[in-house]
């Protein structure tokens, strides 16, 4: 499953259809300012937000050499922004074993870190102008990398904290990432970014069908299994390094103007409904990806063979992301596409609560095509409902910062459900129904208006913004 992949497709169905000006510049800027998300899919708050709008200083040419070093860079940034989460899942019975965790306490290591993306994304662009772009990008790696070493060592506070450094290392990068695709790949956005996407959704791919069969066939325990998913961040940083000596600045006043908030807009039904579908969905992707494998090992299916189910659902689930919003460009409603987007995550849910191992197959693809889909359309949305650039970077804020916060809250929510329940029927039935009001919310966010700050109600969006 990826919140991520669907940013390239979301930029170029958005922003072909635009014709006004101010509506191709927003909806062409605002897809950089939300590269990171479950993506992917997605990660993006009002940090992201004001960096992706501010100018930064233009450097100096680069020869091809530093162009293909430089491209090199940003892919193995982007491979380390979701393994070390997601590598947890797989190892969650293990680690549960092991150190006498209750399931609450569990989801805390899933939780912990998507919380970090919404809460600490405003810190980026404070650290951007402080250090410096590059500098500020090879400390998110040295924080990563840390975290993961942390958590080697024995007491349970360890764990917890490297899961805090290694959230507040990702949740940075998020941010500062896709302002040098931005910057230093202008004349080649498309490719990058379709580069970076696809590395965020492979690397949740790769790091739940790869973490039990890497302990199997070393033998180690599950804190060294863990931690060399940080060997990822050492290789980052040291490529990474020849760019650090770079000191690309974020100009402070533009900042501060990108960040200025728009008035009312916290108050517009369409903003909440944005808000609330792209916070319903992360919670959909999270919470599940936190707690499946654990569920088909529960069922009788081997640790291997559970991750593999959570590697297949991340890989079919780019199939989604780029398929529905490729379809809504092309004139098919886009709350059309929320309803099978939602269908198809239910019913991979359902299938999970009758016949988890004999159907896992079909079941994870599902909900690999749910999650896609949605992860796609409310990235879509966001464009699409801002009427210009100011409004797009503060529905972004609000819609990314608020999703993450309750996406996070979903895996700790789950576990804390099996505990009382002891079993996985309820919580599987919460999804469920979790579902109904993320499918109402979409269905209102796919509406052809736009969001309006200034106390004013919605108003309708040109008869050119896409259908």
């Amino acid at each position: 499953m990826s919140e991520a992949t669907s940013e390239q497709t979301a930029l170029s169905e958005a922003t072909s259809e635009h014709k006004a000006p101010s509506e191709a510049t927003s909806e062409h800027t605002a897809p950089s300012e939300l590269a990171s998300e479950h993506t992917a899919p997605s990660e993006l708050a009002s940090g992201q937000a004001a960096l992706s709008e501010a100018t930064c200083e233009h450097p100096a040419p680069r020869g091809r050499g530093q162009t293909v070093l430089l491209a090199a860079g940003v892919i193995l940034l982007a491979l380390n922004l979701r393994p070390l989460v997601v590598a947890v899942s797989p190892l969650l019975s293990t680690i549960r074993a092991d150190t006498g965790m209750s399931a609450t306490m569990a989801g805390l290591l899933t939780t912990v870190p998507v919380l970090c993306f919404g809460l600490l994304a405003p810190l980026a662009p404070r650290l951007g102008r402080l250090v410096g772009i590059e500098p500020a990008l090879l400390i998110t790696m040295v924080m990563i990398g840390a975290g993961a070493a942390v958590r080697l060592l024995p007491p349970l506070p360890a764990l917890l904290a490297g899961t805090v450094l290694i959230g507040a290392g990702i949740a940075l990068a998020n941010v500062l990432i896709p302002s040098v695709i931005k910057r230093d790949f202008h004349n080649r956005v498309g490719m990058m970014t379709g580069l970076y996407t696809m590395t965020l959704s492979g690397g949740p791919a790769i790091a739940a069908g790869l973490t039990v069969p890497i302990a199997q066939i070393t033998g180690w325990g599950w804190r060294p299994v863990l931690a060399s998913w940080g060997l990822l961040a050492v290789l980052a940083a040291v490529v990474w390094l020849p760019q650090a000596r770079r000191h690309t600045r974020i100009r402070a006043a533009e900042a501060r103007a990108a960040a200025h908030p728009v008035r009312g807009l916290w108050r517009s039904p369409l903003a909440w409904a944005v808000t609330s579908y792209m916070g319903l969905q992360s919670l959909s992707f999270y919470a599940p990806a936190a707690w499946l494998p654990t569920l088909l090992a529960t069922a009788g299916m081997s640790k291997a063979a559970a991750g593999g189910m959570l590697a297949l659902s991340s890989l079919v689930s780019i199939a989604g992301a780029f398929a529905a919003p490729t379809l809504a460009g092309r004139g098919v409603r886009p709350g059309l596409l929320v309803v099978i987007g939602t269908a198809c995550s239910g019913v991979g849910f359902a299938g999970l609560l009758v016949a988890p191992v004999a159907g896992a197959y079909l079941w994870m693809s599902l909900l690999g095509i749910g999650t896609g889909t949605a992860i796609s359309l409310a990235l879509l949305f966001i464009v699409q409902r801002a009427p210009d650039i100011r409004h797009a970077a503060q529905l972004s804020s609000m819609a990314q910062c608020f999703g993450y916060i309750l996406a996070g809250l979903g895996p700790f929510a789950l576990g804390a459900v099996h505990d009382a329940t002891g079993g996985w029927t309820v919580p599987l039935l919460l999804l469920i129904a979790l579902l109904v009001p993320q499918a109402v919310a979409g269905v209102i966010a796919s509406r052809d208006r736009h969001v309006a700050g200034r106390d004013r109600a919605a108003t309708p969006a040109p008869t050119a913004a896409v259908h």
